[in-house]
């Protein structure tokens, strides 16, 4: 049975993703999965979806699965420009940067939709096209580089998960896809309905977009030495433990100038800073399985009284501690007052 929208209900928006031979299936199933079970969860036609390839047919992605398209562009055209269009990535997506269809599809089609973006390496048919020149952006974090080279004018964002600057979103490798349009379907309908979706999708957490593509754990055992290493594990083990300045320098047999040098040089912060990012995540995950108390959650992990920890929550992750956790945990409660 067809989804009818509620007399209540505003008109469906309309979500075009793109797509092309050797795009990576899970840049369009992961998106259009998030916007169909906003539907099916809202138990309304909130959304109506539409892939679009070039001649309408069937395209196969890069691990070998076909999808069938709806529309091409000129049958797009037909019905009128969507809400929000969006372009997979994927090892198909240099190839398509070398010819003319989907490039003049994307131009013609940018100043009609509400929302342009690109899911992943989608980011470079975007840049081909001219449509993210003089705005920040993101891709799959193997190919930030190469997006900041071939594109002066784009002012990539090498370490986020998803980026949005004046209607133009883009997102990082593959499931990152879902993020955003978790994003979308947040600033549409609400964080409720978004956490939903997160939920029924099994996701662990609707990540932030400006949070890293990396853990904080992976990226400091690949760029810390070998005469920083051995602290860095015991600060990962222990964030809550008494560490400071003297003692962590200590550890490691050198001055407390010498280590402010060593995480500088190769870590490119403070200990001081890096600690308390540590301790931040660790009371994260807490505020997110259940932990109600602010004033709790700052003693435990050292991160001063709860006004303090609001403000270092906020810097760190962008937005308060209640709204995460309204927006991520399973409970969906607000954060009561210490």
């Amino acid at each position: 049975m067809t989804m009818q929208p509620s007399p209540h209900q505003p008109k469906p928006r309309h979500i075009a993703l793109v797509a092309y031979a050797d795009c990576q299936v899970l840049d369009v199933t992961g998106p259009w999965q998030v916007f169909a079970s906003a539907n099916t969860l809202a138990d309304t036609r909130l959304y109506d979806l539409t892939l679009v390839a070039r001649g309408a047919r069937q395209v196969t992605t890069n691990g070998g699965l076909a999808l069938q398209a709806n529309l091409d562009w000129q049958g797009l055209e037909l019905i009128g420009a969507p809400d929000t269009l969006l372009v997979a990535g994927g090892s198909g997506v240099f190839e398509q940067c070398r010819h003319r269809y989907h490039i003049d599809g994307l131009r013609h089609m940018a100043d009609s939709v509400r929302r342009l973006g690109a899911i992943c390496s989608g980011a470079f048919l975007l840049a081909e096209a001219g449509l993210i020149d003089g705005h920040r952006a993101t891709t799959h974090w193997r190919h930030c580089e190469e997006l900041a080279r071939r594109y002066p004018d784009v002012e990539v964002v090498a370490d986020a998960i998803h980026v949005e600057d004046r209607g133009r979103y883009t997102s990082a490798g593959v499931t990152a896809g879902i993020d955003l349009a978790l994003s979308l379907v947040e600033a549409d309908h609400g964080h409720e309905l978004a956490g939903r979706v997160a939920r029924e999708l099994v996701m662990f957490l609707h990540r932030p977009g400006g949070q890293s593509q990396f853990s904080e754990a992976l990226l400091s055992q690949q760029r810390a030495g070998p005469r920083l290493r051995p602290l860095i594990n015991v600060l990962h083990a222990t964030p809550g433990g008494e560490h400071d300045i003297t003692s962590m320098a200590e550890r490691l047999a050198v001055t407390p100038r010498h280590l402010s040098r060593l995480f500088q040089r190769q870590l490119g912060t403070s200990p001081g800073e890096y600690l308390t990012r540590l301790r931040l995540e660790a009371a994260r995950k807490e505020l997110i399985t259940g932990e109600p108390s602010l004033e709790r959650l700052a003693a435990r992990w050292r991160l001063g009284g709860s006004e303090q920890f609001r403000r270092l929550f906020q810097r760190q992750y962008g937005v308060s501690p209640s709204i995460y956790r309204a927006r991520f945990s399973s409970r969906s409660t607000p954060v009561p007052s210490p």
